[in-house]
């Protein structure tokens, strides 16, 4: 007997089909209890690092019901809009073979369904909108359509069931070990419990960490604790990195897309930032801020210029690679993900934080882009000496969402697990293994358990505390076995921006190459624990068991370490 139950993704001619398939009898089964879920692994929450690692362990042969929040896979990929943020070298190594594969997959999907360019489409590193930020910005539905190709065999097949817009309510932990977790329904409100022996958390708070009781961290921590040369004196588990409502505009000359103003509009258009050190003036009036010198830099905004100006950092479509008429009288998308529209008024976790209160900051977090946007149509200055771009119009069809906004917020900080090893600032700081090494020529500490690699700068943005950007040099790192294992904890381990980190640290470690190779080890672990009936940190303890997990991973095309390159 089967039933399946289809969730259509929205968006328009890209629309993607999402398969939830409920089987009994197969390896994910409803058992006698219709409301119970069982699987081999369970992972909650879909974004990159979910997906990476539902991959990972389904590629193993096992059975793995995933959730998610919203109504699209893929997290910052997707429902949160912000194009992949990597490292130079993205292109030959320093990520796992999936990554690159699911990058060059969205490049196929352009040549096979966009009218591209002939010379676009003969361009082996394709970046559909020239972003400057990153060398493929694309639309997120083609990031969707990625995924879902990658998911669709085992959705057919009944292994993987994939809930969206479900939340994770409860969890049943006896002793070390999380027996079930409740999961709610946004629109029904019907209540599922998910059994399985292994649990990912994979939600971009650590939603899980806190209802099965697992010790962890929110905030920044002191440095008597860390002794990071950067930390801050005290413990701060309310000062948080701002979280961004991204949002997708285009311009057309000639058209008034003008609407009223958001109902916090003369708030944010008069709001100063209380920084330290200071933020230059009133948040909307600065182009941007330089994050090192942290001195206004105005890097321009012309929506029908080119160069290097804020119009082209994040843009998403370019109409130069598209044949002609393909966006005629567009000059392009681009995605908004500035300092200027992010919120740091209030954290959405922490202690004494309510539901109510993350709600109202989520909220205020997207007034904070709209109003940005009016903003941009109505007051800001032009190189003509005119203001205002009044053809600007919100692209919210590109995002699937209803007003204009992404349809989550990006998160940049997550609650963190207390790990059998945490990562510090000395352990990838540029300056900080210079002052330890005491040598100018050095690379990030070697992890001997390492299970991947990344690479990016500890960039931290004006925070709910008060900071002003923190951005500290830093060297090509490894992810440490170490940090996705729970001091107590047995079968739940961290699959998203929610390892072993400090506030610091995971200031390199949340970018999405790294996300994503997070993710694999964990889903792989998972697969390989229940394959060799041993626990996580068994694992890392046996150096035969370490050496064939590590093995393991690259047989999957996993990079556990750099290359000799020089550093950022």
């Amino acid at each position: 007997m089967r039933r399946r139950t289809f969730l259509q993704s929205s968006g328009a001619s890209l629309a993607a089909l999402l398969a939830s398939v409920e089987t009994v009898g197969a390896r994910v089964a409803f058992g006698a209890n219709p409301r119970e879920i069982h699987a081999d692994v369970a992972i909650l929450g879909g974004g990159v690092g979910g997906c990476a690692a539902a991959l990972a362990a389904l590629s193993r042969g096992r059975s793995v019901v995933m959730t998610e929040p919203t109504r699209w896979i893929g997290g910052q990929w997707t429902s949160q809009a912000v194009p992949p943020d990597e490292h130079p070298w993205i292109e030959q190594f320093g990520a796992n073979a999936s990554y690159r594969a699911l990058r060059q997959e969205i490049r196929q999907i352009y040549r096979r369904s966009f009218p591209l360019t002939a010379r676009a489409a003969r361009n082996a590193r394709l970046n559909p909108g020239n972003g400057s930020v990153s060398r493929l910005c694309h639309e997120p539905r083609v990031a969707l359509m990625a995924l879902v190709e990658r998911f669709a065999p085992y959705l057919s097949s009944g292994r993987l069931v994939i809930l969206l817009e479900h939340d994770v309510a409860a969890a049943s932990v006896e002793g070390d070990r999380v027996r079930s977790v409740d999961v709610v329904a946004q629109r029904s409100g019907a209540r599922r419990a998910i059994i399985a022996p292994y649990f990912l958390d994979a939600t971009e708070l650590g939603d899980l960490l806190p209802l099965a009781g697992v010790e962890h961290v929110v905030g920044a921590e002191a440095q008597s604790e860390t002794g990071e040369p950067h930390a801050a004196a005290t413990r701060q588990p309310l000062n948080q990195q701002s979280v961004t409502a991204c949002f997708a505009m285009e311009y057309r000359e000639g058209e008034d897309h003008v609407g009223d103003p958001p109902a916090e509009y003369a708030f944010w258009r008069d709001y100063a930032p209380g920084l330290s050190p200071a933020w230059p003036g009133k948040l909307l009036d600065r182009l941007t801020t330089d994050p090192v010198t942290r001195k206004p830099v105005d890097r321009g905004f012309n929506p029908q210029g080119e160069g290097a100006g804020l119009w082209v950092y994040r843009r998403i479509v370019d109409p130069r690679n598209f044949e002609p008429g393909a966006y005629a009288g567009s000059s392009g998308v681009t995605l908004v993900n500035w300092p200027q529209n992010d919120y740091m008024l209030g954290p959405l976790i922490g202690p004494g934080v309510t539901a109510e209160a993350a709600a109202r900051h989520a909220a205020r977090a997207r007034q904070l882009s709209l109003s940005l946007f009016h903003w941009l149509q109505t007051e800001c200055p032009r190189p003509d000496g005119k203001t205002g771009w009044r053809g600007l119009k919100l692209r919210g069809d590109l995002l699937g969402s209803d007003d204009g906004l992404a349809q989550a917020l990006y998160i940049r900080e997550s609650r963190r697990i207390l790990a059998e090893f945490t990562v510090l600032e000395q352990h990838v700081g540029l300056d900080a293994r210079r002052t330890e090494l005491k040598r100018q020529d050095v690379t990030a500490a070697p992890f001997t358990d390492s299970v991947g690699t990344g690479a990016y700068r500890i960039d931290l943005h004006p925070s709910t505390g008060g900071d002003n950007y923190i951005d500290i040099g830093s060297l090509p790192f490894q992810i440490p076995l170490g940090a996705l294992i729970p001091r107590r904890v047995e079968n739940l381990l961290p699959a998203c921006k929610n390892l072993g980190t400090t506030h610091l640290s995971n200031g390199c470690y949340r970018l999405h190459p790294v996300e994503w190779a997070i993710g694999e080890a964990a889903g792989a672990l998972a697969a390989f624990c229940l394959e060799t009936h041993e626990i996580p940190r068994g694992i890392r303890s046996g150096p035969k068991r370490l050496a064939a997990f590590q093995s393991l991973l690259r047989s999957m095309g996993a990079e556990l370490e750099w290359p000799k390159i020089t550093p950022r």
